[in-house]
């Protein structure tokens, strides 16, 4: 007896590489969307900031609108809270639970797992500073600069704080991670120059959280959005060394499990 083989016939296999890498960041952003915690982090609590500053005169912003000052540090929040508290805790929790384990014995590499949570970030923060960008523009802001100097800001940014946020997921526990992401938030919330300008703080310590990843991002969008700056060469080489230096760590001491 002859067996023919139809035209349905099964073909097991991986699927290619860059189909593969889709699906995982798809599955990556919807997970992200669906986390309340993330969602809080990401859009409630830097939408809440710019409203409430921008209508409310708390903080001294100096001359202008206060929302000129504001929308700017609060576009550097969104890609911090996605870039780097969001992801290490969520990939914290992957590891601890063994998720990451699992998905690292998958035919998918390694490099395409962390390719593809790259591309959720990235994914959530178009989309953070699309809402961020309209209510801003509600509030009457008006912003301009030079578009290409905005986008390296933001792709540096993002780079620096995947770095770090991947180091700190990957080397310490889940609930440490958890804890320490947090505090982080908090702390370069208050001393990055997102909504307390930095010529508040004592001239010994602007030179200090000048130097911080929160601080030359919010400080060079500022500077080309609120004051038409060029590139802002010097923000922009410190978002870079903390780029380099957080994934180089990242991927030397991250531990799969």
């Amino acid at each position: 007896m002859t067996t023919t083989v139809g035209a349905y016939a099964p073909k097991p296999g991986a699927a290619p590489l860059p189909r593969m890498i889709a699906a995982q960041a798809v599955l990556e952003t919807k997970m992200l969307l669906r986390n309340g915690e993330q969602l809080l982090l990401t859009v409630v609590i830097p939408t809440l900031l710019l409203v409430l500053f921008s209508t409310v005169d708390i903080v001294d912003t100096g001359a202008g609108e206060a929302v000129d000052f504001l929308a700017p540090g609060v576009l550097a929040l969104a890609v911090m809270s996605t870039a780097f508290t969001g992801q290490a805790i969520a990939t914290g929790f992957e590891r601890r639970y063994g998720v990451l384990k699992r998905l690292a014995s998958s035919p998918l590499p390694r490099w395409g797992l962390m390719t593809a949570k790259t591309a959720s970030v990235l994914v959530t923060e178009v989309l953070q500073i699309a809402l961020l960008t309209v209510i801003a523009f509600s509030l009457g802001w008006s912003p301009h600069g030079n578009p290409l100097a905005v986008l390296l800001l933001l792709l540096l940014g993002t780079a620096a704080f995947s770095g770090l946020g991947l180091l700190m997921a990957g080397t310490l526990k889940a609930e440490a991670t958890l804890a320490a992401a947090n505090l982080v938030f908090l702390l370069l919330l208050m001393g990055g120059g997102v909504i307390v300008p930095l010529d508040k703080f004592p001239s010994g310590a602007q030179d200090v959280l000048g130097l911080l990843p929160i601080s030359a991002l919010s400080d060079g969008l500022r500077d080309v959005l609120q004051h038409g700056a060029g590139m802002p060469w010097g923000d922009l080489g410190i978002l870079a060394v903390w780029a380099v230096v957080g994934l180089a760590a990242a991927g030397r001491f991250f531990r799969w499990e």
